[in-house]
């Protein structure tokens, strides 16, 4: 409502004028009529009768205070309608029917009221379905938790079972369950702490401890921590990282478990690879070694994308089994398995890369994954701190 004279008082008060106006006119037209008509003698009668028991005075405010209301009436029935309109629009919502919309007629307070109750119409739908949502997400995430839960803790409970009532030949069979069951409750572990570490994050539980770290030193750091799995999978690691330190301002704990997460990721399923590479650069920046082409790659899947002039691309990848193109849009949702395989072997709790996505969104950052024939590679970006917000941080 930009114009000021376009509101409802001004226009009740505008109908106020024009009736009034309206009845005077009306009003003197009859009289001059009255008097036109003086010779017909019903019309003479008639008006020498009123004239003279009520005199002109009453007669004539009467008639205008007449004309008036039927004019008030006539004039202000659309706005009128209109406002039953929006009050039977509200009763509509009040009864659920959140699909009905308002339509805005006019430029004053009750095309705004109007326009507000249609965005309240829309706004109570998404809140709706956020909650029918949630609701959906939570018997989900209870169904797969139960189904998770269950198996390692059966076959837990199974072979304590067969230990408990003495059913094994020797101590070397004794020692087979025992491992067994060990193995299943370490499973079981993992899962439970999985579930909490995505929980806490998904409800805005989790509170990151930011600092300032060389993104370089801690990429090194995880290096060297798989150089062990790496020579058991027989996979060449290849760094390829610029010269120049690149500061972020983020928990250190959280990036390294994300990073851990998409690294033994990329062991499990890349190993017919034979070779894992991490490359990392800024978005603005040149790379050094064979980087140059390192970012034209085929995104298939990007979550959370931002912008930032300075940005830290890293990317980690391999060149085993491609991801299922069907499977790339859903590979950081909570229990999705690109492999469809529940074993303890390869099938993971599931979590693994929602826990990744969700610590980057913490990080302001995205990520995405592209998968080929060639190579499978995830692709983080995080915000880089400035040369002059490092130096205000460390005053």
């Amino acid at each position: 409502m930009n114009n000021p004279f376009s509101g409802i008082r001004w226009k009740i008060l505008w109908l106020f004028f024009l009736s009034l106006a309206l009845s005077a006119v009306t009003t003197s037209f009859l009289f001059l009529l009255v008097v036109g008509l003086q010779g017909v003698p019903i019309v003479r009668t008639f008006a020498i009768t009123l004239y003279d028991q009520i005199g002109y005075v009453p007669v004539i405010s009467v008639t205008v205070a007449v004309f008036f209301v039927v004019y008030v009436i006539v004039l202000s029935w659309g706005h009128v309608r209109y406002l039953v309109q929006i009050t039977d629009a509200v009763k509509l919502l009040a009864r659920g029917k959140l699909d009905h919309r308002m339509q805005v007629k006019s430029n004053d307070e009750l095309g705004e009221l109007a326009s507000n109750i249609n965005l309240m119409a829309i706004q109570l739908q998404a809140s709706l379905e956020e909650e029918r949502l949630a609701v959906k997400g939570k018997n989900e995430l209870i169904s797969n938790v139960s189904h998770d839960l269950r198996t390692p803790l059966t076959s837990i409970m199974g072979y304590l079972q067969l230990i408990n009532e003495d059913r094994y030949q020797n101590e070397i069979e004794l020692r087979y369950y025992v491992e067994i069951a060990y193995e299943k409750s370490q499973r079981l572990n993992r899962l439970v702490n999985d579930l909490f570490e995505y929980t806490s994050m998904g409800y805005g539980q989790t509170v990151l401890v930011r600092q300032e770290i060389d993104l370089l030193e801690l990429i090194g750091q995880i290096a060297a921590d798989f150089t062990l799995q790496l020579g058991d999978a027989g996979m060449e690691l290849r760094l390829a990282l610029p010269e120049d330190k690149l500061i972020v301002h983020a928990d250190g704990d959280k990036l390294m478990r994300a990073f851990e997460n998409l690294i033994a990721n990329a062991i499990k399923y890349g190993k017919e690879g034979k070779r894992l590479d991490i490359q990392v650069v800024q978005a603005n920046g040149k790379a050094n070694g064979d980087m140059s082409g390192a970012m034209n790659v085929r995104t298939n899947v990007r979550t959370n994308v931002r912008t930032n002039e300075r940005t830290v691309v890293i990317r980690i990848v391999n060149y085993g089994i491609p991801i299922p193109a069907h499977d790339l849009p859903y590979i950081f949702e909570r229990f999705y398995r690109a492999e469809k395989s529940r074993s303890d072997e390869t099938g993971g709790s599931g979590l693994g890369l929602a826990i990744v996505k969700s610590i980057i969104d913490l990080h302001e950052g995205s990520i995405s994954v592209s998968s080929d024939e060639q190579e499978t590679a995830f692709e983080i970006r995080l915000p880089l701190l400035t040369d002059s917000e490092v130096l205000m941080k460390t005053i």
